[in-house]
């Protein structure tokens, strides 16, 4: 249990937000900043890649067919059948330098995403948001150096946001009726030398899996924020978590050459690719958004 298997070369700049989809038994992902969406079989090795028109940050499901996408421009549906995007809302008004990044769907089927300020990673300008699936878009909280991984625990009152250049996970009282946050709090401070936190997940008994930007090392926290476990990846830039296969628990995990020098690259020839480990939990399934 826990040794790490190299799964894919896909060698993505920025690969990004893995979903498993139970009733296609594949994996999707992204490559940020090659604007890429891959899919993978693991049972049949079957592997497509398309690429998209728009910098996608963040995928998920939606209940009605296709995607629901955060993205550099704004947010999107997104079908991936045809490839056709249709725009929803943009960024922030009047402050073109703050984009949206990771996201997330609760259990009640509404889109959580988080903001960034692109210019800036250290300011925080980074938010919250909330999308309805009817459409209407609520700011739940600011004040974030980049809002990243995002997740929420089994009976969905709990929320968990990656506050990742202030170096910290988050947790949030969630109002499952009315999708607001309370009592913000910090769950788990990282230390600068096992790198910045990302992505994040949360599995079939509560436990915070986070990766580690700069640390190459995945770390699981219990629901007091206490380190459980941590696994060393062979890349310095693991970026991001899903819990899939037949019984949710094999752990893929997406990582990133972005930021690497040459040498590194070098030192680091799998930075970029798809990462597997068989665990001893399981995931949950994730939501499809309602809209």
């Amino acid at each position: 249990m826990n040794e790490i298997e190299h799964v894919w070369p896909a060698q993505d700049e920025v690969g990004e937000t893995p979903i498993w989809l139970p009733d296609e038994q594949a994996l999707y992902w992204i490559d940020v900043e090659g604007k890429r969406v891959h899919r993978l079989e693991p049972a049949t090795r079957r592997m497509q890649t398309l690429n998209v028109d728009f910098p996608i940050t963040a995928l998920a499901r939606r209940a009605s067919g296709g995607w629901v996408t955060a993205s550099k421009a704004g947010l999107y549906f997104w079908d991936h059948r045809t490839n056709r995007s249709q725009f929803i809302v943009g960024p922030e008004a009047g402050n073109p330098d703050v984009r949206f990044n990771d996201g997330a769907v609760d259990r009640q089927g509404r889109f959580l995403i988080g903001t960034l300020n692109q210019k800036d990673l250290n300011a925080p300008d980074g938010s919250l948001y909330r999308l309805d699936p009817g459409g209407s878009i609520h700011k739940l909280d600011t004040g974030l150096a980049v809002a990243n991984g995002i997740g929420l625990s089994p009976d969905g009152k709990t929320l968990y946001v990656t506050d990742m250049f202030h170096s910290r996970i988050l947790a949030y009282d969630y109002d499952v009726r009315g999708g607001t946050v309370s009592r913000r709090r910090t769950f788990a401070s990282v230390p600068a030398e096992t790198g910045f936190p990302d992505g994040l997940i949360v599995d079939g008994e509560g436990f915070i899996w986070s990766a580690h930007w700069g640390g190459s090392r995945i770390t699981r926290y219990d629901p007091d924020g206490r380190i459980e476990r941590q696994i060393k990846v062979p890349v310095a830039n693991p970026t991001c978590l899903a819990f899939a296969g037949r019984d949710l628990d094999e752990l893929y995990i997406t990582t990133a050459w972005f930021m690497l020098s040459d040498q590194d690259r070098k030192a680091q020839p799998t930075a970029g690719d798809l990462f597997r480990i068989k665990t001893d939990v399981t995931g949950l399934a994730e939501p499809a958004f309602a809209g």
